[in-house]
């Protein structure tokens, strides 16, 4: 007898649940959306969570005593303990921070931690496939402290050199900093076994998770990391938030790299003493409205279930690329299908990614042409630019045929 998370996903009832999916981007062509590891698209209950905020609860945080400030307040403060269940953080609210996305949540570790802890002679770790928002921003930590940066290769295979990391992270490692999925290869990295390494040279590790939260259950103290960060808006959540996970007596130990209203305890002329984790580092009026619908974001892939989401992600890679493998001309970058998460970046011979995507348009098909924030990593592969077509919940086999028949036209409008 099957159980519910081994059964396949209802992809007609899950898009009803998602109305872009059905418009018309001219000539009568129904969108593709194949950009999904850029930003997913949002169900209407959680538009809707939004929405009854603004109708119904409206009203500032931790600020009044009047009905709707505390109404507000109690649900932004359970949307930090959501988030944090989803991760698999026992803390609660102590360990869940509400950033803007992750590369908020990389940037207060790196000044909050990063800035005031590392010292000439320290490194930081991090990999060739690593995003801009974590590559860029130790680097400048990095130049700021004296601290030096260093890579673990790529292996050509898409995966990461494993016998290269256990070679650099060592007695003089304080941060091991690591894309838990690849935005450009899809390779799953093994987060856990590096969470050792690090741990082996009394050194921190943080885990970029914005390509892993969405498709996948995530347990963060099974992996061991001490940073985790997440992004809203590719999970089926609204923008402009995101979380950041660590582990509480390193939270409470940081200090706050921005400063304002919402997080203090107790102002002085000559001095300030901070809030409690999470407000210590949420300055400010916080995305009040968007913190309560990535709460009801994480209840919606839970109700669908994401090891059922991350099983039909596979069914759609593994079918995309034993396609596009199928032509002498498609270069494919990363891992195996069976090794990787639900996207694929590609190039086709002779055509530029950027043309690609473009007459992909024209069939109303959206993928990402470019770097994709990872300009040295593509430095690696030896091109300047890939197409990737990414995969979510909602998306079908017809949908990747499509993708197919727009690369067939591209084929012929260059030959």
């Amino acid at each position: 007898m099957s159980t519910r998370s081994e059964e396949p996903l209802d992809i007609g009832r899950i898009r009803d649940e998602f109305p872009i999916l059905e418009r018309d981007v001219g000539d009568g062509q129904r969108v593709v959306y194949l950009d999904n590891a850029a930003t997913s698209q949002t169900p209407d209950r959680v538009v809707d969570a939004m929405s009854d905020y603004y109708r119904g609860t409206n009203a500032n945080v931790h600020r009044g005593i009047h009905h709707l400030s505390q109404e507000a307040s109690l649900a932004y403060e359970n949307a930090h303990d959501r988030l944090a269940e989803l991760i698999g953080a026992s803390g609660g609210r102590e360990e869940m921070v509400f950033t803007k996305n992750t590369t908020e949540g990389l940037n207060l570790v790196a000044y909050g931690w990063g800035l005031r802890e590392l010292e000439p002679g320290d490194e930081v770790v991090l990999t060739e496939m690593e995003h801009h928002s974590s590559l860029v921003t130790w680097q400048q930590i990095a130049k700021r402290t004296g601290a030096d940066v260093k890579f673990i290769g790529v292996d050509e295979a898409g995966h990461l050199d494993m016998e290269h990391a256990r070679e650099i992270i060592g007695p003089d490692t304080e941060m091991v900093s690591v894309a838990h999925v690849s935005n450009t290869l899809g390779t799953v990295n093994p987060i856990a076994e590096l969470a050792d390494l690090a741990h082996e040279h009394d050194s921190f590790i943080f885990a970029d998770g914005a390509q892993a939260v969405p498709h996948h259950s995530v347990d963060v103290e099974e992996l061991g990391v001490d940073f985790y960060a997440f992004s809203g808006h590719k999970m089926c959540g609204p923008t402009g938030i995101g979380g950041l996970y660590g582990k509480k007596d390193l939270l409470a130990a940081m200090e706050p790299f921005m400063y304002g209203g919402g997080m203090v305890r107790k102002v002085e002329f000559d001095r300030t003493t901070w809030a409690d984790v999470p407000e210590k580092f949420e300055a400010g009026t916080p995305p009040i409205a968007e913190g309560i619908a990535l709460a009801e974001a994480a209840d919606y892939l839970d109700d669908v279930g994401l090891d059922r989401i991350e099983r039909h992600e596979r069914e759609l890679v593994e079918y995309a690329m034993d396609r596009l493998e199928s032509f002498d001309d498609i270069e494919i970058y990363g891992p195996p299908a069976d090794e990787r998460a639900g996207l694929v970046s590609f190039n086709l011979d002779g055509v530029h990614a950027h043309d690609l995507a473009s007459i992909m348009n024209d069939h109303a098909v959206a993928i990402r042409p470019g770097d994709h924030c990872t300009q040295p990593l593509h430095d690696v592969l030896g091109t300047a630019a890939s197409a990737r077509a990414s995969f979510y919940l909602y998306n079908t086999k017809d949908e990747v045929d499509e993708l197919i028949a727009a690369i067939d036209e591209a084929r012929e409008l260059f030959a």
